[in-house]
């Protein structure tokens, strides 16, 4: 979810590459390609990923550099985007569009001053999936065969369904999201250069003693993307409360505190509106058409992508990866 004030509650180890050979994972794609897309916003002169035409496609860039890290370590990723945005979190949506218009405007004044380190940082806040982007990501993702699903609604309840229903082995997130919507195990800092983390479900709820509906109250009230939570209670307080008075409910009534569409949200976590997924673990990329893609029909410099596509290709050729030809 939104609130990172769960990782408090989370059970989380780290976990080795090595120990996720053979693994499929369903990634948030709109959570994983919009890291790469800001990292590359922010680290890369706008023209190098600039048509002619002025169609920017920073995440072309952005794919290229990401993927390749799941190839090397034996790991089918399964994108899935995001269906329709529910209701409830249309609040959430505006929220963030205005601290993008915010940013652009402090870029803006940046780039005015002379300080262009500040102005590409706040720059790199400011970046949207437009429809561009999404369309280019799918085409250049099919070209490398990377399996895609369409989600009815939010990803990661698509992404926590296919773990709980054994579709995948793990769901892959950076939010915590996954974890209300009940993912056996759930990949945290793929984007990152080291190895990344585990989030465990069952073992968070062992940890403090709670149902999943249970879990799922106390985010409700800290918050989520789909409401506001109670003034002044964190993780740790919502935990106590929950465990103290039994549910949501109850909670509230001790708290003399309301929260709008509390049910609705509780039944959004808990009954999520997702789909049995079909997919086909045999990846094999045709490189050459998606370098030509990237390079030829959509204008990016050869150099800034020829060592992601060459680390794609030796991670798929490379003796003893069976799944990869």
């Amino acid at each position: 979810m939104g609130n990172a004030d769960l990782r408090q509650l989370a059970a989380i180890e780290p976990i080795e590459f090595s120990e996720l050979a053979g693994a499929t994972v369903a990634i948030d794609a709109h959570n994983w390609l919009y890291r790469y897309l800001t990292t590359t916003v922010k680290w890369t002169s706008d023209a190098v990923y600039t048509t002619a035409a002025g169609k920017e496609v920073a995440n072309l860039i952005g794919v290229v550099q990401g993927l390749p890290k799941f190839f090397e370590h034996d790991i089918v990723p399964i994108m899935v985007f995001d269906g329709g945005v529910t209701d409830l979190k249309t609040d959430e949506v505006e929220r963030r569009r205005e601290q993008k218009e915010k940013a652009e405007e402090r870029a803006a004044e940046a780039r005015a001053a002379g300080d262009a380190i500040e102005a590409a940082r706040l720059e790199s806040r400011t970046q949207r999936l437009t429809g561009t982007i999404h369309e280019t990501t799918r085409e250049l993702l099919d070209l490398l065969d990377v399996p895609v699903v369409e989600a009815p609604a939010e990803g990661e309840a698509q992404a926590a369904h296919m773990a709980r229903s054994n579709t995948v082995d793990y769901a892959g997130s950076e939010d915590y999201d996954t974890l209300l919507f009940g993912a056996p195990h759930t990949l945290r800092d793929l984007t990152s250069k080291g190895d990344p983390e585990c989030m465990d479900f069952e073992a968070t709820l062992d940890e403090h003693g709670l149902t999943w509906e249970q879990l799922v109250d106390v985010g409700i009230l800290c918050g989520t993307d789909f409401n506001d939570g109670v003034s002044g209670i964190g993780p740790k307080t919502a935990v106590k409360s929950i465990g103290e008075h039994g549910d949501l409910w109850a909670a509230l009534e001790a708290e003399d505190a309301y929260i709008e569409n509390a049910d609705l949200v509780r039944e959004l976590f808990l009954n999520p509106d997702v789909t049995d997924a079909d997919f086909d673990p045999e990846i094999e990329p045709d490189l050459d058409a998606a370098r030509a893609y990237v390079t030829d029909e959509w204008e990016i410099p050869e150099g800034e992508v020829e060592r992601g596509f060459e680390r794609i290709e030796d991670a798929t050729v490379q003796s003893g990866l069976d799944r990869w030809t």
